[in-house]
């Protein structure tokens, strides 16, 4: 494994620059705390190439996350030098029974600065109830990149992951709509975006990963080689293993994106027309999401439909839309090159810094719901939600194919056909916060009694040990058993709650 081109002197240097924070020698086994200077009782840490921090700005900016509905503080924060410095602290924090967690610390960095950068869970999944964060940001190397494939450190973001790939003509073939969240954090959760219908999951596109599992070991794990690893780790959230390093599949780039916008009043018209769509293959990425009607009167759906092709070809925008029923008028097409749709919502984001709301509380849901009941459900939800909470945000609605998700616990209702229901609000100030996590509860009960799984991304308050049993199903053991080999001291990513008493 290559180290992040870092030197130790300067990640110690950068560490204690940081306002007010003190590197950490060890930890007190009496005190049970981090301690910055040697003494009895205290157990010193490894050698580390990096530096493990408290104190300050250093694990102030680890407190909270995107959703800035949870806040806790970690005891420290390690910024790892090499994937070594992460073997060596998660066997020390094994030995001590310190719970540790990765922050993704995706953003941006260009436009907010390291300071600015944070982790876009958004209810504390990312976490470690005061134990030690390690900052991604210490592995986020794109390391190589060639036809078909590139190797990259979990803390590189989409984003850089995208530019790299462009540069040699490959890309990923599945993006999700914000492009800097970090590779780990999304291979953690699934990853899910427009390509769902022909590509599956990013899980579904990982070729091996290297991983640092719950007693410091070094595993690379792929299909073929310590495949139990390898499915618990992808869409397992956490629970057993670090991803440290993932090699992805990638696909050649087509260079021109025709964007289709269709506008539909009927909801039953907007059903039948994305799965047609989807069963017929004639789009290339396939969204969709409901929005305010121009008075602010009701909801209306709108289909986001791309076809790609090669610059200087047309599309053939009759054969594309033949055959649907969006409302009169209701009809939209742009071309623009491939990158600016892969970072379309960069500019949206910039819009809500620049509004205030990219840092208030956001609640977000997130389930996945079966062809059979997403009509009622998501009929429901119109009824419930209004303007007010979704704020500037979007709900998105799309349907997918449960054939080509393959990661395996990337739990999906059984059905050959589901549909994504991703509530991603931005509330305004002074909005009720605890309201919405309860409508989010009642929400979440409603989808599993229609048949509905969640998405690990969402604020979902209250969830139980019998929730989870209940959300895995006849998985249940396979992750029971995966947590206990591979974390038998339980301590990573405890801020799920997947496996708390």
């Amino acid at each position: 494994m290559s180290r992040s081109g870092l030197s130790r002197r300067s990640l110690l240097s950068t560490a204690a620059a940081a306002a007010g924070a003190a590197v950490v020698v060890g930890w007190d086994t009496g005190a049970r705390a981090w301690a910055a200077e040697p003494g009895a009782g205290v157990e010193r840490l490894p050698a580390l190439d990096g530096a493990v921090t408290l104190q300050g700005a250093a694990t102030e900016r680890f407190a909270s996350d995107f959703g800035h509905l949870v806040r806790a503080a970690p005891r420290a924060v390690l910024r790892p030098g090499s994937v070594r410095d992460v073997q060596r602290v998660v066997a020390f924090a094994r030995r001590h029974r310190i719970p540790v967690a990765v922050n993704g610390q995706s953003g941006d960095l260009a436009q907010v600065g390291e300071a600015g950068l944070e982790s876009h869970s958004s209810y504390g999944q990312a976490n470690p109830r005061g134990g030690i964060a390690i900052d991604a940001r210490g592995l986020s190397k794109v390391v190589s990149v060639r036809a078909g494939r590139a190797v990259v450190e979990a803390g590189a973001t989409w984003a850089q992951v995208v530019d790299a790939g462009l540069a040699a003509g490959w890309v990923p073939p599945c993006l999700t709509d914000y492009l800097h969240l970090t590779v780990g954090g999304t291979l953690s959760v699934g990853g899910i975006g427009g390509a769902v219908q022909r590509y599956g999951l990013q899980a579904d596109q990982v070729l091996e990963l290297d991983v640092v599992t719950g007693t410091g070991e070094l595993v690379t794990a792929s299909p073929t080689r310590e495949r139990e690893l390898f499915e618990a780790v992808l869409g397992g959230g956490g629970q057993v293993g670090i991803i440290v390093r993932a090699t992805l599949a990638l696909v050649p780039v087509r260079e021109r994106a025709h964007v289709f916008s269709l506008y539909y009043d009927d909801l039953d018209a907007y059903l039948a027309d994305q799965e047609k769509l989807m069963a017929e293959r004639r789009f290339d990425l396939q969204v969709g999401d409901v929005e305010r009607s121009a008075d602010g009167s009701r909801w209306r759906y709108k289909a986001e439909l791309v076809a790609f092709a090669d610059a200087g070809r047309a599309v053939d925008r009759e054969r594309l839309l033949a055959g649907l029923r969006p409302a009169p008028g209701g009809v939209s097409v742009v071309e623009q090159s491939w990158r600016e749709y892969a970072f379309r919502v960069d500019a949206f984001s910039g819009y809500l810094r620049a509004a205030g709301l990219w840092g208030l509380p956001k609640p977000w849901l997130s389930v996945f719901l079966p062809a059979s009941t997403a009509r009622v459900f998501m009929a429901e939800a119109a009824e419930v939600l209004t303007a007010a909470d979704l704020g500037a945000g979007l709900l998105l609605f799309y349907p997918y194919l449960r054939e080509r998700v393959k990661a395996p616990l990337a739990v999906l209702p059984q059905a050959p056909v589901g549909w994504h229901f991703d509530l991603l609000a931005f509330p305004g100030p002074g909005s009720d916060t605890a309201a919405m996590l309860e409508r989010n509860r009642r929400l979440y009960d409603r989808a599993v009694e229609l048949g509905g799984k969640r998405y690990l991304i969402g604020a979902v308050p209250g969830m139980t040990g019998a929730d989870w049993r209940r959300h895995y199903g006849g998985s249940w053991e396979r992750v029971a058993r995966a947590k206990r080999r591979f974390d038998p001291a339980g301590i990573l990513t405890p801020g799920q709650g997947i496996h708390a008493s």
